[in-house]
């Protein structure tokens, strides 16, 4: 006898029972979800594996690793994507390891995990019409749970494939569009990465806005090709941008030569007095013009801080500040100005280092001794884009224009309100600077106007450099001028300035950022017509940390 067979509406979706059966399936068919797509079919609950959850065991990180690897060694993009959490994703940057990298021959060799991520060595031949050459790295991975099926998976991202690629990277052999360059300095001494670190990614700028002018002929290279640089257009201004990156030659091209303003002799001076320091930036130029001399980094394969840093500059920005308070006549160099302990406004309370305080003291003694409260106790009579129009119009700070001849930051000293108006007085709040910029601000707090540095002559390529609106008022810029010489010969930049008069200026700052046990010690100071500024991630007093750093730089001249 035939089962009877009820049909029922349950909730939108045809249920059908069948009597005696002693289950009940729903069966969601023809019917859509509230997004659009095709339903799925749905189990009763008790029937529902469960999903695997929890970080995935040392057999399935070694399992997982093995499969990715083996597939990816014998060229199987499909197959090793399908082992990572973006199938997508990881297929297109496997296939092109091999079509656009020329990548074969490859072994993939795993190594000691450390929990769920493992390290690995690849080794490679790269080809490209007819030449060949090894190429052999270090990366790692690491493997997760997938959200949906609760299997191990690796987590996909490009530095996977190599760990210099980013996001929109890719991995490309062939004869390059920019020829190599030989980079010069300002007296035609050759400029290499071998003998001066730090200017790894200036030269790969360089090769980018120079290559195709320089009457170079192009190698054959494999490189990373960045995501918006030098193949897609990349105009070098943003501070953020990294030029193309070579990785391997398989052919030499034939050089152009680029001539810099940079000073082989500056340059190696800073190159040692980085080296002696850790997480240490310094940048040296000319007040006069603008050039630049030097700029070096401790971590000299790491971000080039020095000319792209965006950090908190610390009361370095005083500068600024009392440039504007001076114009304003909120203060006056020889004027009664309050340096308390405490000062409050918009619901923070701010305070000196140490809680020292200055009593009956003139902006002369709060300005040597960096005293917070003396600059948040005038906010009040600000508006909120005071500071904003001064570092724009007067220091050329934060107008996206500056054309140095390679990717600089060039400031940012945003509009804003309340507290953070009164923190961005003393270079705090949202107030960000590199050493470039910083040794910019006291090189026109020097001569009153504004100069855009510039790594490359605008002779070179007829480009037009930026300027800045308006000059320093004449009585506010010598009162500044006066502030900065006395800080250095008996203030807090004394001590590390020590001998180097007679002309002389000079600011300390150290700049508090969240997470950290100790600030950024900021320094600045010029000599003659040089001017510096460094910066110490985590350096603590800008006097102590960064000061001796500036001032070997300065003495060591250009």
């Amino acid at each position: 006898m035939r089962k009877e067979v009820r049909i029922a509406l349950i909730g939108g979706a045809v249920a059908v029972v069948a009597a005696g059966a002693g289950f009940t399936a729903y069966a969601l068919t023809g019917s859509e979800d509230k997004s659009g797509g095709q339903a799925v079919e749905q189990q009763a609950a008790g029937d529902r594996p469960e999903v695997e959850q929890g970080p995935p065991s040392a057999a399935e990180v070694r399992t997982t690793t093995g499969e990715f690897l083996a597939a990816w060694a014998k060229g199987d993009a499909a197959g090793a994507a399908k082992r990572t959490d973006d199938a997508t994703a990881a297929k297109t940057a496997l296939t092109g390891f091999r079509k656009d990298a020329h990548l074969t021959d490859v072994k993939l060799e795993p190594g000691t995990a450390k929990g769920a991520t493992v390290p690995f060595s690849v080794a490679a031949v790269a080809s490209y019409e007819g030449t060949s050459k090894p190429f052999a790295y270090k990366s790692e991975l690491t493997v997760v749970r997938d959200k949906e099926s609760g299997k191990p998976v690796v987590r996909w991202q490009p530095s996977v494939v190599h760990p210099e690629l980013r996001e929109g990277d890719s991995l490309r052999a062939d004869e390059s569009g920019k020829p190599p360059i030989k980079a010069v300095d300002r007296d035609g001494t050759e400029l290499t990465v071998a003998k001066y670190p730090s200017l790894g990614t200036v030269l790969d700028s360089l090769r980018e806005k120079y290559g195709a002018t320089s009457g170079g002929k192009p190698g054959v290279e494999l490189r990373i090709v960045r995501k918006g640089s030098a193949t897609e257009k990349q105009d070098g201004g943003d501070g953020k941008a990294l030029p193309d990156k070579t990785l391997l030659t398989l052919a030499k091209g034939t050089p152009g030569t680029v001539e810099t303003t940079l000073s082989a002799t500056a340059q190696a001076n800073a190159e040692a007095q980085v080296a002696k320091r850790q997480r240490a930036s310094v940048v040296l130029l000319k007040p006069s013009t603008g050039e630049v001399l030097a700029a070096a980094n401790s971590n000299a394969s790491g971000m080039n801080i020095a000319l792209q840093g965006s950090l908190a500059p610390g009361s370095t920005m005083k500068i600024v500040t009392a440039s504007m308070l001076l114009e304003k006549g909120l203060a006056g160099i020889d004027k009664p100005h309050p340096c308390p302990k405490y000062q409050e406004y918009g619901g923070w309370k701010f305070q000196n280092v140490e809680k020292f305080e200055i009593k009956n003291g003139t902006f002369r003694s709060s300005f040597a001794a960096s005293c917070n409260t003396a600059f948040i106790s005038q906010a009040e009579k600000l508006k909120n884009d005071d500071l904003t129009k001064q570092a724009q119009q007067v220091f050329g700070l934060g107008r996206g224009n500056w054309t140095s001849g390679v990717s600089t930051f060039d400031g940012a000293v945003p509009v804003q309100a309340d507290a953070q108006m009164a923190a961005s007085l003393i270079g705090q709040g949202g107030v960000r600077m590199s050493p470039l910029n910083v040794a910019s601000v006291i090189a026109t707090a020097k001569t009153g106007t504004f100069r855009q540095p510039y790594l490359v002559s605008p002779d070179v390529d007829d480009r037009t450099l930026a300027t800045a609106p308006r000059t320093l008022d004449p009585s506010a810029q010598a009162q500044l001028k006066e502030l900065l010489t006395y800080t250095a010969t008996s203030g807090s930049a004394a001590e590390a300035m020590a001998g180097l008069g007679p002309d002389i200026g000079g600011k300390t700052g150290s700049a508090e950022v969240d997470g950290q046990k100790k600030p950024n010690g900021w320094f600045t100071a010029w000599r003659g017509d040089l001017a510096a500024a460094a910066v110490m991630l985590e350096g603590g007093r800008g006097g102590s940390s960064s000061g001796p750093l500036v001032a070997a730089v300065l003495k060591g001249g250009a």
